[in-house]
């Protein structure tokens, strides 16, 4: 049962790295691992047995994998999923039908029948209980806005989050009751307190709108809307680079353990001239697999710039101080003095934030180019090398 629960681990980690549209800002594989870290620590809290403990972990796996094929009823999909995948593993129906029957358990409006649809209806919302709800409820709220075109103002967005905390949700454990409801009344405190400090925003706001009125003038909105699009473009950015790097260095490692075996295994006898004919297939294998690992390297190898900057960069607004190769060799006083600048400057300051998104950009782009060009290498090399070892057995193994 172990080495299933690696499977399964592997399984999903890939599905959703692969198959998960990147939209999905907080159903993807950060909020599966959470799931399956609350998961088992509820279950050692309430003393569950090995085989309790292991459907959980697979439930808890393999709950949001119906995201990869439908948001509608994905539930359903991952049941369709975890099916296909258990059987594959020759689970016994026994543990596959828990397995379903846990992952239904966490459809919205569901109540639990058992101790186990509790626990895994608890992990699906631990967030609730942490201190980083409110951060983490801002990924959901994006989502919302991505794949259901629905947008809510701040106010309509605390109210939400309000009414769900205090009058829809609860922790159905002794556990997490006893570990998360201090937490969850901490933030649904919070969450009042800055619907509060809204609502004063937005009455002096109306206030101010209608003293003013008649000169015409305007007044200017919370600009929060726009730091929250910089905040969460930039972690997309940011996680869009993790998952290319992780996949270069999957490669690096596979063609790495390549070549290792092909030079202590296969090099060694090619000095015998009976094995000459496996001389040329030899070299082509070694020869994509090096080119691959060329290539991986080259998708995680990072730039940087001169670190240097003038003053006059600063005052034509040339330079963006937000990213680390612009002023790595500088001085603090003159970095300190170039951040007063720009901070004093709204204009200069959303240049650069918008700058620094757009060169990402061009970062993760020349990146994916890379590693698509590595995954088609290795493929066709992988191809290559076994048609030019086939041939050579064939037509020549039997030679000498």
């Amino acid at each position: 049962m172990d080495k299933l629960i690696v499977e399964v681990e592997k399984f999903t980690t890939t599905l959703l790295n692969e198959k998960l549209d990147t939209s999905f800002l907080y159903h993807n594989l950060t909020h599966t691992q959470r799931v399956v870290e609350k998961a088992n620590w509820l279950g050692e809290e309430a003393g569950l047995n090995d085989s309790e403990k292991h459907i959980l972990t697979l439930a808890s796996w393999l709950h949001d994998t119906g995201y990869t094929v439908s948001i509608k009823n994905h539930e359903d999909e991952s049941v369709s999923i975890a099916k296909d995948f258990l059987n594959s593993q020759n689970c016994p129906e026994e543990a596959i039908a828990a397995v379903c029957d846990l992952i239904l358990a966490t459809k919205m409006d569901y109540v639990p029948k058992n101790y186990l649809e509790k626990i895994i209806r608890d992990a699906d919302c631990a967030h609730i209980g942490s201190k980083s709800y409110l951060e983490t409820s801002e990924l959901l709220r994006k989502e919302w806005e991505l794949n259901f075109n629905k947008t809510l103002t701040e106010s309509e967005w605390l109210d939400e989050n309000i009414n769900f905390l205090s009058t829809k949700h609860r922790f159905y454990t002794n556990e997490a009751s006893a570990n998360w409801d201090k937490r969850k009344g901490k933030n649904i405190s919070e969450l009042l307190k800055a619907k509060k400090k809204l609502d004063a925003e937005n009455k002096k706001i109306k206030q101010r709108k209608e003293a003013l009125s008649f000169k015409k003038e305007k007044v200017e909105l919370p600009e929060r809307g726009i730091e929250t699009m910089f905040r969460v473009t930039l972690k997309n950015h940011m996680h869009l680079s993790n998952i290319a790097d992780t996949k270069a260095n999957i490669l690096l490692s596979v063609n790495a353990i390549i070549v290792s075996l092909v030079l202590s295994n296969l090099v060694s006898k090619l000095d015998n001239a009976s094995n000459a004919y496996l001389i040329v297939p030899t070299i082509i294998f070694v020869l994509f697999t090096v080119v691959s690992i060329i290539l991986s390297i080259l998708a995680t190898r990072p730039n940087i710039t001169s670190g240097k900057f003038t003053k006059d960069d600063v005052a034509n607004k040339k330079v963006n101080l937000l990213f680390f190769g612009n002023f790595h060799k500088m001085s603090l006083n003159d970095f300190e003095w170039a951040m007063g600048e720009m901070m004093q400057d709204r204009d200069y300051l959303y240049s650069s934030m918008k700058k620094d998104l757009y060169f990402l950009g061009l970062v993760l782009d020349k990146k994916y180019k890379i590693l698509r060009l590595t995954y088609s290498v290795f493929m066709v090399g992988i191809i290559i090398s076994v048609a030019a070892f086939a041939i050579a057995f064939k037509y020549f193994g039997g030679i000498n």
